[in-house]
């Protein structure tokens, strides 16, 4: 945690990014998500499969909530890594994981730019964050994710499902979000150019969240 995000100018890229308001965003999901933030981490991590000294990379980690709750579960002979575009995501991440006394690593990055070498994670987790992206940007992503991975290893990413006609819809065009389900369905075949095996996309059990995932073979 040496690095200043305070201070760091954000990378150029094509996708959202949020900044002003990234001291607001916690609030924001809490509400945004009516109060399930915590239960849908929880599902999230469930679904990934998380397990005891594995290795995970969080792409689009915001303030860093999942990325500490994946720590939790590698425990302390596993890694977590969280990168987001935003410096000042970043530096609430940073906080919050201090607050905590958790080790994880969080810095400034791209999802179509990651800073790792290759084969270097068990799991890459992204949640609520491919919306933000053109989708270009997503097919730079996914073969980027799937470079750091390991032999075996797995990819999980949740976002907004189709909530367009509910109270949670229009929050969302509020905040300025895309409807996720669609996007992370149209995603399924880059996620097969980009080397993925079982690929799979579906809603969860949480209605207005929506899921992809797949394995490197």
């Amino acid at each position: 945690m040496a690095h200043d995000a305070k201070h760091a100018e954000a990378p150029q890229t094509a996708g959202r990014t949020i900044r002003s308001w990234a001291r607001f965003y916690d609030a924001a999901s809490w509400l945004l998500s009516f109060g399930r933030a915590p239960a849908i981490r929880r599902m999230t991590l469930e679904m990934a499969d998380v397990k005891p000294g594995e290795s995970v990379l969080d792409v689009g980690c915001g303030t860093g909530s999942l990325a500490l709750a994946a720590k939790a579960a590698v425990g302390p002979e596993g890694s977590v890594r969280g990168i987001d575009a935003s410096p000042e995501m970043i530096e609430q991440a940073r906080r919050k994981a201090a607050k905590a006394g958790a080790k994880a690593d969080f810095r400034v990055a791209l999802i179509e730019e990651l800073p790792f070498g290759e084969g270097e994670f068990d799991l890459v987790l992204s949640s609520f964050m491919l919306h933000h992206l053109p989708d270009d940007v997503k097919r730079k992503g996914l073969a980027e994710v799937r470079r750091v991975l390991k032999p075996g290893g797995r990819f999980l990413a949740v976002d907004f499902g189709s909530t367009s006609q509910s109270v949670g819809g229009h929050l969302l065009s509020i905040f300025g979000h895309s409807h996720g389900q669609a996007s992370l369905e149209a995603l399924a075949p880059a996620m097969g150019e980009a080397g993925f095996t079982e690929v799979e996309t579906g809603v969860t059990k949480h209605r207005s969240v929506a899921y992809l995932r797949g394995k490197v073979g």
